[in-house]
């Protein structure tokens, strides 16, 4: 018993940090949102099983592999110097073993489940790791769009599954999320300004100026808003949900224009977190059109 204890302890503080549960939560809400949004039998709980197993296990072994491929970086910046990797806790060689079983097993699973939806999730998997975080993440402030790409994968690959084909609404679903990500990343980029300068990284806010920024922040805001609208209407989505959605997107907007004109800490910070709740909400409601 205490051997289990000491090792669950090992897993906590080493292991568990690496895939960021947080952010791997809220992708695997989206990859089952997109599966519940082609009205699949809920008791199907085999493939939902199967769908929520090998989508947590490769955004988690991209997330691992991310981390090992960034250790350097984040030992720079104080808002992640504390990382396990960073802090020597964990050694580069485990999690980049962790890394890569974690993504060998969470796609082989994705692509032994269905052909095409592990072609998606592995697509994911590629846009994050290689393309955004090895080639771009320290050469473009731009990595971002290729980051949206990867984040909207989940969404889409359960879609996917659902229907047996990558129609127009999983692909607004995607959009959704592309768009998304300049809202939740940028406004980050802005209050972490200077770890990411410290770091070497180039963001949108030192590339362009905070104000283009938030100027850019406020036009996803509303492509995201329509993308999703889109998506929920293409769905079946009754007109009590879509308008409850409509009033969390105006939340969205407001804050978004008002960090514009009248930018503060404050007013970003509570941005960021809206930005991320409209996201979860915005999903849930979706996972219930399935029901």
């Amino acid at each position: 018993m205490i051997r289990i204890i000491t090792d669950l302890k090992i897993i906590k503080t080493k292991y568990f940090p690496l895939i960021k549960s947080l952010q791997t939560g809220l992708l695997l809400i989206t990859g089952l949102a997109g599966y519940m949004s082609a009205r699949c039998p809920i008791l199907n709980i085999p493939t939902l099983l199967a769908l929520s197993g090998s989508l947590f296990l490769a955004i988690s072994g991209s997330t691992v592999l991310n981390m090992w491929y960034d250790r350097d970086i984040d030992a720079m910046m104080p808002r992640t110097c504390n990382r396990p990797l960073s802090t020597g806790k964990t050694s580069p060689q485990e999690a980049l073993i962790l890394g890569l079983i974690l993504s060998f097993v969470g796609i082989t699973w994705a692509l032994a489940l269905d052909l095409l939806y592990g072609a998606v999730v592995f697509a994911g998997l590629f846009f994050d790791v290689v393309i955004y975080t090895i080639w771009l993440k320290r050469r473009t402030a731009w990595s971002i769009v290729w980051g949206g790409i990867s984040g909207g994968m989940p969404v889409l690959a359960g879609r996917v599954l659902g229907t047996g084909q990558i129609d127009w609404i999983g692909i607004a679903l995607a959009m959704a999320i592309l768009f998304w990500i300049p809202t939740h990343i940028l406004t980050f980029s802005i209050r972490y300004h200077e770890d990411y300068q410290a770091a070497n990284i180039p963001t949108f806010p030192s590339a362009y100026n905070f104000q283009t920024t938030r100027l850019i922040i406020a036009v996803s805001s509303i492509l995201t808003a329509l993308a999703m609208g889109l998506a929920a209407y293409g769905v079946g989505m009754t007109w009590g949900f879509l308008r409850l959605m409509a009033v969390m997107a105006v939340g969205l907007l407001v804050l978004a224009v008002r960090s514009l004109t009248f930018p503060s800490d404050r007013i970003t910070l509570g941005l960021f977190k809206y930005a991320s709740l409209y996201m979860l909400s915005s999903m849930l409601l979706l996972f219930s059109v399935g029901f």
